[in-house]
């Protein structure tokens, strides 16, 4: 190993410590010592930082020994005239011009390597890019190309460079911006031999102020479509997965959110407690409007499957020719208007609860393609062939009699045993009004929050009114009356008053009211409905029948029937 070659340093102000600053860094030099007469000089502070002997005479400088090298950074000619006589025999002395010189040398060195390790980074980068780059000259000689520009056009890096871009491509975008001293953007042309179609943009190339040549970057077509394509089939995927995450939803009650003190009613939900925990399907039987609703969210939330989707289906609303592609979704072009692969319903349930609400208004088709996802949890989707495998929970409900409807043929009776594996009967609220007082101060305190008011209550003759009438609309009638009264009352207490314009006296609900004279809209509409239904009957075939009569659709039937309920 050679030995450092030691050297000191006189004078450590600006020029000194620069000196010092690039001495230190290099490997086979010791800087030994320093001096200046001066206290608080610049390099004096840095020195004492590193460890390196300081000293503030030339006297004492001078006495240290085996100093190879003595820098005269002070440029005071009678420091210089002290060193040379003083110095030791051994000891070379660089003045302050010499001293200058050598740091040019260094720092001229130094950029030098800092060039080489930038050139190397680019070339580097360049080389591992996958857009193809070509640089020329101002005259137009080529200088580089990358391996990606071999690999588009097919031409070796040997047979381009040295070559002349006016000569080889004269309308090239490189060539046009060499002509035009601009950027180029977007130009189409066909390189290499291979005649691939490329998309290209070339800039100029300034370096102080002055262009020296110019670059072009370029890909092929067949690359940007296949970038398209993906970015296509990416927005698919976020697309069917904001449409999916759009229908998803969770249990929005539980059973805390039940009322009701009726041993009926307190039955219900003890039973279904203890369903909750099972997988087993569920068929909820009630009139509209008590609740069916309500129960099979709470079931839901107390499941197993409580973090998993709650996906709720209303078999009346959705038209029949719908039906199959909502429960079990549909491919690309399947039908008319199937412009793209949708998840059905019982798909978009996997893991979680369905929840199928007027059951009974399934069509015959769809109740045996639902038996079999029943039995072997899949299925396929409208248009394809691939099966489908899901883990499902069913919780069905219906305020028909599904039983007596597949004695008579519109409803599968081997549909309606596996439905009816724990049957949930809810109570009309006519057999519990005794829960009523407790219902209207539950939604009176819902509806102060809905609509910014401080309603306390109801008087006695209010609440007497309520007592009296039959709510056929059930629990969900009571919320409307409640609702409405709350809109228009002023007072902190409700009264009677509000309540009588709002349901029908007990004399009138057994019978079929006049028409006579000009009556509002909607009486006339009920009036028609009711006739309509009376005509028919309440079967599925009978309101079929009625609907078509009244050339209405049968999901705006069932929904005109459960405003009027």
């Amino acid at each position: 190993m050679a030995r450092k070659v030691k050297v000191g340093i006189v004078g450590m102000g600006q020029g000194g410590t620069s000196i010092y600053k690039t001495l230190r860094s290099i490997e086979h030099i010791e800087i030994a010592v320093v001096c200046d007469c001066r206290e608080n000089a610049q390099g004096l502070k840095l020195a004492r930082q590193d460890g390196v002997q300081i000293c503030q005479s030339l006297q004492e400088f001078l006495n240290i020994p085996e100093i190879d090298v003595i820098i005269e950074a002070a440029g005071v000619n009678s420091v210089q005239e002290f060193i040379v006589q003083h110095k030791h025999k051994h000891s070379t002395v660089i003045e302050a011009l010499g001293a200058n010189l050598m740091m040019s040398i260094i720092e001229e060195k130094e950029k030098l390597a800092e060039i080489k390790r930038v050139k190397g980074e680019l070339v580097a980068i360049l080389n591992s890019v996958q857009e193809a780059i070509e640089v020329a000259g101002i005259d137009g000689r080529i200088n580089y190309v990358n391996p990606s520009f071999s690999r588009v056009t097919s031409i070796p890096a040997a047979q381009r460079i040295g070559q002349n871009i006016f000569e080889v491509s004269p309308n090239g975008a490189l060539a046009r911006s060499l002509r035009t001293h601009e950027a180029v953007f977007a130009h189409r042309a066909v390189v290499g031999g291979a005649e691939v179609e490329v998309v290209a943009n070339a800039s100029p190339i300034v370096v102080d102020g002055k262009m020296e040549g110019a670059v072009v970057v370029f890909q092929p077509l067949t690359d940007i479509y296949k970038l398209m394509e993906q970015l296509q089939a990416s927005n698919r995927v976020i697309s069917d997965l904001q449409t999916r995450i759009n229908q998803i939803s969770t249990s929005s009650y539980t059973f805390d959110d039940i009322i009701g003190s009726h041993p009926g009613f307190e039955s219900a939900i003890e039973l279904a407690r203890k369903v909750a925990k099972s997988n087993s399907t569920i068929l909820i039987t009630g009139e509209s409007g008590t609740g069916k609703e309500l129960f099979a969210h709470a079931i839901h939330g107390a499941s197993l499957r409580f973090d998993k989707p709650f996906i709720k289906v209303n078999c009346a609303a959705i038209p029949e020719t719908l039906l199959e592609s909502e429960f079990f979704g549909h491919e690309k072009g399947a039908f008319t208007g199937a412009v793209k692969t949708k998840l059905g319903k019982m798909e978009l349930a996997n893991g979680g609860t369905i929840f199928l609400d007027e059951i009974g208004d399934m069509n015959l088709h769809l109740q045996a393609k639902f038996l079999r996802v029943l039995q072997e949890m899949e299925f396929e989707r409208v248009g394809g062939s691939d099966t489908i495998k899901v883990d499902v929970r069913i919780i069905a409900a219906t305020n028909r009699n599904l039983l007596e409807m597949a004695k008579q043929g519109y409803f599968r009776e081997d549909l309606y045993y596996r439905l009816n594996v724990v049957e949930l009967r809810l109570p009309p609220l006519r057999d519990h009004k005794g829960d009523i007082p407790a219902y209207v101060q539950s939604l009176i305190a819902k509806f102060n929050r809905k609509f910014g008011k401080r309603v306390k209550g109801l008087t006695n003759r209010g609440e007497e009114v309520l007592m009296q009438y039959d709510w056929p609309g059930n629990i969900r009638e009571l919320q409307n009356v409640v609702e409405r009264a709350m809109v228009t009352v002023d007072e902190e207490i409700i009264t009677h008053k509000q309540f009588n314009s709002l349901i029908e006296s007990p004399s009138s609900i057994s019978q079929e009211p006049a028409i006579e004279g000009i009556v509002p809209i909607e009486t006339m509409e009920k009036h028609l409905i009711h006739r309509a239904i009376e005509h028919y009957g309440r079967s599925v075939e009978g309101k079929k029948l009625a609907a078509k009569a009244l050339k209405i659709s049968l999901a705006t039937l069932y929904n005109k029937l459960k405003i009027m309920s």
